[in-house]
């Protein structure tokens, strides 16, 4: 599996149905940089033109594997069941209890059957622990899942189509089709190339991105030097090219050093380092108030036999696990991970676990316009040729459509008819689109731009035939920074005479034409005349259309060193084009072009404004064109400006800085640009998420706080720079998983607030209940230390309370005020002060209850309401801690309501939450086995309560809630802020 294909010297039999070639030995084959494409396409038993056949490569992958680097081998279940085990706290509690049982055998008289204390305690562990790892498996499941989703996909020709297919499914043989930004996903042969580029730097150390082509290199070189192949984990950076996949999965040149990246650890979030040293803070403190318990009951207890220190010291350390929170970072990664899957659900996958916590304080989002704010589905709405402009009808990629002027057809004009043709055709031409049908609906594959162009000439019935007449035999492709398209064509008609055709945007193409079209006449094109176009543009740029300009010029082919009847067959080989073959042109026309507004934008837009997060748009669009659509989604708000790439590059940092603020659109920009905004942004205080496509968006996206990579337009290099990635380019999907965002982390704040109140609840129970036993009243009956509650107790309510209930919480529907709070303040933690006050104030009134209840129902107490006898005995003992321990448990029941927000009423949206009303009753369900089973009373030491018994212990624990809606309608009326 995953085998090193190296290409054989003899050409092995053409593709057979059903059948590939297998690999032959290296030792009988040369490397494929060594042979001519041919050789090395016939060896792999593919085609050059049509790829692999769709049966073919289902049994290559078969054969060889899924394209995929070796990953370190999984931790088998076993080790991460025993890996629950191993916090030091449960360990001595496992010791502890096996000196339990031990000393229970030793025991002449027995006082029980079996070892109750012992067993129940080694149940509850391992029922945590079981939990535990069921957590850790589904938050596993679900990151696997994740990156499934996101995995990176790859350009190939299969049938003799082009497809978009997982990179993890390529095959030797398989024809890839490289673009600028795409991630290479096997090594290759390259076929061909139109000055195809790459950046090799991970692989070689190449600092330059290495020009590529397909001439054989008859020499054994190193990796830097075989220009003629693709590497997998290399990145194309200009150009485009096509070539055979040679080696896969393991067998790469990246794949022979996969080992040393086996040894990479998993970076914790921020979050979980902060709830990290959060809880061992904790820990510190709660494990001295334990040690003050376990010192203070020896001291008190007047017997000091094994049996009796035996039992203090499990009290002790079972306090100690039942108070410390020592899973509240993998109770984030449970959260985060049930969050992420729901965001997925909304088209955002997240690809850094950070970006989950970020985004909830997002404050500015900078997005891009086309095909994230509009629908990119670009439509030809004008054509300006001849200096008249004609309308063009149809909507979206339907190649049906008429043309007018003035709403008369435009067949009645054969002069504007042509010069309608021959800017079309161009426009056609510079260009790397494809229209297709499938299933009855028409496609564009490629660029949008490129494809309205493409059927816009459809429309005026350029069919690919009468295109085919000018093949393309070599370009100057686009970049961000030439915002220019040129090809070069040769005719077959007139084999001497080449045509460069070029597009791009009307501001760099007008200064490089020197003449244009006047009907059929060339007319020079001078300032007049260049500022006469420049206001047409304008013109058409405030009715929202995007424009292109189109330009053309002639050249011999002698004048390049080109064979005219080389170049009329297509057998011109890689041609240099020179840099001043753009110079001179011959303008033929403007074509305007529309992006309509996603209709879901402008709801998005205003909900992202009620929220407090401000948006702000980033094109390289006209400046008229980008305020347009910027109003319809009302962006630009009153007293907001509109700043261009030229203004830009003459601001320094401190002029930027004092603009930022107030500008909504910046248009006409730059790709650096972003990186200066973006930082510009975050030096005023903001919290920026910033969405990008391309190479050059790749720094600005890293940079930014929440980078977001389109998942459709995106390219490898920015999804892989991205902390999320939207699988459908759309502007209301970052909002929604802000909300999403927001939603998270109210859960897992709301999580931590119930658990560590509840905590703080058993412990203070625990440490007044035996350090102020003397002044409650609460003698032990055998004379020995009195504890409010047993070891087992103590950790059958951790595990049932802070089990279902809490786990429940992670799933609570998200307030309906979510997106009217402001952001969360930068830097601000988790648990802010105001909730460890309510921790402290929760778990006071817990302990108050708890221990109240504990002394009405014990003889001799401070206020003794309810004991049968007058002096300590074992049945008012056994029942004054039964109520204790149901009470206990009932407050923390009903903290899990109390707990579901900050500011409204617990019986608000009380059943939105079916789950959370499952847990609680799954909760009291087990209390009752505990009480009423006869087994389970000889192992908890309970004895069963009448309805009286639970009418108190549910209105004192139900006190809680009182309380708690009585803080927090003040804090409604004080007009509190939301969580």
């Amino acid at each position: 599996m995953n085998q090193p294909y190296a290409a054989p010297v003899a050409p092995l039999h053409a593709q057979e149905p059903g059948r590939a070639p297998p690999p032959e030995p290296a030792a009988t084959a040369a490397p494929p940089h060594r042979l001519p494409v041919d050789v090395v396409v016939a060896g792999l038993g593919s085609d050059a033109a049509r790829g692999l056949t769709s049966t073919e490569a289902e049994r290559r992958l078969a054969e060889y594997g899924p394209n995929q680097l070796k990953s370190a081998p999984e931790t088998p279940w076993w080790r991460r069941l025993l890996e629950q085990f191993q916090d030091f706290l449960v360990i001595i509690l496992l010791v502890a209890t096996v000196i339990s049982a031990v000393e229970w055998i030793l025991e002449e008289p027995r006082e029980s059957a079996l070892p109750y204390e012992a067993i129940v305690i080694m149940a509850i562990v391992l029922l945590n622990a079981l939990l535990g790892f069921i957590q850790e498996a589904r938050a596993e499941k679900s990151v696997r899942a994740l990156m499934a989703l996101a995995a990176p996909e790859s350009t190939v020709v299969r049938d003799g189509e082009r497809q978009r297919i997982p990179a993890h499914l390529i095959v030797p043989g398989d024809v890839l089709l490289v673009e600028a930004g795409d991630r290479i996903p096997a090594d290759a042969r390259v076929i061909e190339d139109a000055n195809l580029r790459t950046d090799e730097a991970a692989l070689t150390g190449e600092s330059v991105p290495v020009g590529k082509d397909a001439a054989a290199i008859d020499a054994d070189v190193g990796l830097g030097d075989r220009k003629n192949m693709l590497f997998a984990g290399t990145t194309a950076t200009y150009g485009r090219g096509r070539a055979v996949v040679v080696a896969t999965a393991m067998g790469t040149e990246v794949g022979k050093i996969a080992e040393l990246l086996e040894g990479a650890k998993k970076e914790a979030t921020p979050l979980q380092k902060e709830l990290d040293r959060t809880g061992k803070r904790l820990s510190i403190i709660m494990l001295a108030i334990c040690a003050v318990v376990f010192a203070t009951g020896l001291m008190k207890n007047p017997v000091t036999d094994l049996d009796a220190i035996l039992s203090l010291f499990l009290f002790a350390v079972a306090l100690a696990v039942a108070a410390i929170p020592e899973a509240l970072p993998a109770i984030v990664t449970v959260g985060l991970s049930l969050g992420v899957r729901r965001m997925a659900a909304s088209n955002a996958i997240v690809r850094k676990l950070p970006a989950v916590e970020t985004l909830g304080a997002a404050t500015v989002i900078c997005s891009d316009k086309t095909g994230t704010l509009t629908r990119n589905e670009m439509t030809v709405r004008t054509v300006l040729a001849g200096g008249t402009a004609v309308d063009v009808g149809g909507s979206g990629y339907v190649p049906e459509g008429d043309f007018t002027v003035d709403g008369q057809p435009l067949a009645g004009r054969p002069d504007l008819t042509e010069a309608v043709e021959r800017t079309l055709r161009a426009a056609a031409l510079v260009n790397d689109a494809a229209l297709v049908c499938r299933d009855g609906r028409w496609l564009v594959q490629g660029d949008p731009t490129e494809g309205a162009l493409v059927v816009a000439a459809r429309k005026a019935g350029l069919d690919e035939a009468a295109l085919a007449r000018l093949p393309r035999i070599a370009e100057i492709p686009f970049t961000s920074e030439r915002k220019r398209h040129a090809t070069l064509h040769a005719d077959r008609d007139a084999p001497g005479t080449l045509t460069l055709y070029v597009k791009g945007a009307p501001e760099v193409l007008l200064p490089r034409c020197r003449q244009m079209f006047d009907g059929s006449r060339l007319v020079p094109l001078d300032d007049a005349g260049r500022a006469a176009v420049t206001a047409q543009n304008d013109g058409l740029a405030r009715q929202a259309l995007r424009t292109l300009a189109v330009a053309t010029r002639t050249v011999q082919a002698a004048t390049l060193g080109i064979d005219p009847a080389a170049a009329a067959a297509g057998r011109t080989g890689d041609i240099e084009l020179p840099e001043d073959i753009e110079d001179e042109l011959v303008l033929l026309g403007l074509v305007g072009m529309i992006d309509p507004p996603r209709t879901e934008a402008a709801a998005a837009v205003a909900t992202a404004r009620t929220a407090h997060i401000r948006t702000v748009m980033i094109t390289g669009d006209h400046p008229a064109t980008a305020e347009a659509i910027a109003r319809e989604l009302a962006i630009v708000e009153p007293g907001t400006r509109v700043v261009t790439g030229a203004e830009l590059r003459t601001m320094n940092e401190a002029d930027l800085d004092a603009i930022v603020e107030d500008v909504r659109v910046f248009a006409r920009v730059d790709p650096d640009h972003k990186l200066r905004i973006v930082e510009a942004l975050q030096r005023r205080g903001h919290i920026v998420a910033m969405t990008g496509d391309g190479i050059n968006d790749a720094p600005a996206l890293k940079t930014a706080n929440i980078g977001v990579a389109m998942g459709i337009t995106g390219t490898d290099v920015s999804k892989e720079a991205a902390d999320m990635v939207l699988t459908d380019d759309n502007f209301a999907s970052i909002v929604k998983a802000i909300e999403e965002g927001r939603g998270i982390f109210d859960n897992i704040r709301k999580y931590l607030v119930y658990l560590l109140s509840s905590n703080a609840g058993e412990l203070l129970t625990m440490f007044a209940g035996v350090m102020f036993a003397g002044l409650l009243g609460l003698a032990s009956t055998n004379h020995g230390l009195f504890l409010p509650l047993l070891a087992a107790q103590l950790l059958w309510i951790n595990l049932i309370t802070d089990g279902p209930p809490a786990l429940a919480l992670g799933i609570d529907p998200k307030d309906a005020d979510v997106m009217h709070r402001r952001p969360r303040r930068r830097g601000a933690g988790v648990i802010g002060g105001a909730d460890w006050v309510r921790i402290a104030g929760v778990g006071s009134v817990m302990m108050v209850g708890t221990l109240a209840v504990l002394d009405a129902y014990y003889p001799g107490g401070l206020i003794t309401l309810y004991a049968t006898g007058t002096a300590p005995n074992p049945a008012d003992e056994a029942m004054a801690r039964t109520m204790a321990f149901t009470t206990l448990m009932m407050f923390q029941l009903f903290n899990v309501f109390n707990s579901r927000s900050t500011h409204r009423s617990a019986f608000a949206g009380f059943f939105d939450n079916p789950w959370l009303l499952g847990a609680v009753a799954l909760s009291l369900a087990a209390q009752f086995l505990v009480i009423y089973a006869p087994f389970m009373q000889a192992a908890f030491q309970t004895v069963p309560l009448g309805f009286g018994d639970w009418m108190v212990a549910t209105l004192v624990g139900a006190s809680l809630l009182v309380v708690m809606e009585i803080v927090k309608l003040a804090l409604r009326l004080r007009g509190g802020e939301a969580d």
